[in-house]
């Protein structure tokens, strides 16, 4: 990297002839994944550019990274961007909550993921997994990433809110929607947050929609409680017994409902989107599932033993991340890459370029599940991969993830076979998560 220039007394990571790095709006807006890319190819372990006056410190590195969000997590808080970004859907749930109040709601809702409980929402992700296959026909087409997306919706809210949301997935899909496309680029209104803009009007719109679901659930669940996330946040008191307010039991809700589906039906689409194209890898697949199942639905005990199936899920979120990446904001000033971090910098912390790092992977671009091996991974630095982030801050619900992913694809995959009939590259919208901009048409093929 060249020689850092001072600026107002802070050090910076240079561009050309010693200016930070600012790529120019429409490209950052035209195509935010190649702009990290060249970002990471050009500048190395850290990059320094500005979006609409916004600084931005691009951290490459796996070791910058494990800095960040493992030894001085302390130092790193999610910030005003992403509180502006979140705060109005999530509240102060997990995902946004800061300090010991975030401790408290992490001890609180975290035995819902401990081993022995997420073992037993097997059961509810495979009855929703045949439900789905049960819709589907023999020759005709879909859009997976929609179907994925209601099948993980279901799943959330059965297995740890005990409710089903069948009526209410249309809501939810469309009104996440409009969430998603408020956030996409740097396309939110930046006048200030009293001004009411469509785009604003919209966003509030699907917020009060999104709202009357999680109350629903919410009151279903203090009229007939039950061995749940909500019936618990219900029960919880304080020291002084005092419960959780209504509104903060919305966030928890609200941010479980979303982040807990959104991200693994991403998982899965992008799964689904690569084996289409690759039927060497789905034929092992299939190997695997017919020697272990037989054709029987998979229980915890069964997707243990299926080595195969998890390469491939684990390739896939290599190759696309359902979240490209995190964002952190410094607390006081730090060093990274043996620059100057100001104190109240914001931090892009990126998955997409990580993974596709041809440093840390041989031919990165390719789909190869067989990459997974336990001498290659220990080769790799600690977060060379880390789809769930890591440190204090990883999701809660990584192993919920997982197990729901596997499950649905060998319950699925059995059954069928999916042919790839829309574009075979995918045009990803950069929002909080990676979604298609264009559905993922797949035709069905029901195996005999």
């Amino acid at each position: 990297m060249e020689n850092a220039s001072a600026t107002e007394s802070v050090v910076r990571p240079p561009g050309p002839s010693g200016r930070p790095v600012v790529g120019s709006l429409f490209e950052f807006v035209r195509d935010e994944y190649a702009f990290r890319e060249r970002c990471a190819r050009e500048y190395g372990d850290l990059a320094y550019y500005e979006v609409l006056g916004t600084p931005f410190y691009q951290v490459n590195s796996p070791e910058g990274i494990e800095h960040v969000l493992v030894h001085n997590n302390g130092n790193y808080v999610k910030g005003e961007l992403f509180q502006e970004s979140l705060g109005p859907v999530l509240g102060n749930g997990l995902l946004n909550s800061e300090g010991e109040f975030w401790r408290r709601q992490r001890h609180l809702i975290g035995p819902a993921f401990e081993p022995d409980r997420i073992a037993e929402y097997a059961e509810t992700m495979v009855e929703r997994s045949e439900q789905t296959a049960a819709q589907w026909r023999d020759g005709a087409v879909r859009d997976v990433n929609e179907d994925m997306m209601e099948l993980t919706l279901e799943i959330v809210a059965d297995a740890l809110f005990g409710v089903d949301v069948g009526r209410d997935v249309e809501t939810v899909a469309s009104s996440l929607q409009v969430v998603m496309d408020y956030q996409e680029g740097f396309s939110a209104d930046m006048l200030p947050v009293d001004v009411p803009t469509p785009g604003k009007i919209r966003l509030q719109r699907a917020i009060d929609d999104l709202e009357a679901v999680v109350y629903r659930i919410v009151d279903e669940r203090a009229r007939n409680p039950g061995d749940d996330v909500v019936s618990r946040m219900l029960a919880v008191e304080d020291e002084s017994g005092e419960g959780m307010s209504r509104e903060q039991i919305r966030d928890e809700v609200m941010t479980l409902l979303l982040a807990g589906h959104e991200t693994t039906a991403l998982a899965l689409t992008f799964t689904t989107f690569l084996l289409a194209q690759h039927p060497t890898v789905e034929d092992r697949l299939l190997a695997e599932l017919d020697e272990h199942l037989g054709g029987e639905p998979p229980t915890v005990e069964d997707v243990r033993d299926l080595p195969y199936l998890e390469k491939v899920v684990k390739e896939s979120m290599r190759l696309y991340p359902p979240v490209p990446a995190i964002v952190r904001e410094a607390a006081g000033r730090d060093e990274i890459a043996g620059y100057t971090i100001p104190e109240g910098s914001t931090l892009s912390i990126n998955q997409w370029t990580v993974h596709r790092d041809p440093d840390l992977y041989d031919d990165p671009m390719a789909f190869r599940p067989d990459r997974w091996t336990d001498e290659m991974e220990q080769s790799l630095p600690r977060l060379a991969y880390f789809p769930f982030s890591a440190g204090p801050r990883r999701c809660v619900g990584d192993r919920f993830a997982m197990l729901e992913a596997k499950v649905v694809l060998a319950t699925l995959l059995q059954r069928y076979h999916l042919e790839l009939v829309s574009d075979p590259s995918l045009d990803l919208v950069a929002t909080i998560t990676a979604r298609p901009r264009d559905p993922v048409l797949m035709r069905i093929h029901e195996r005999t």
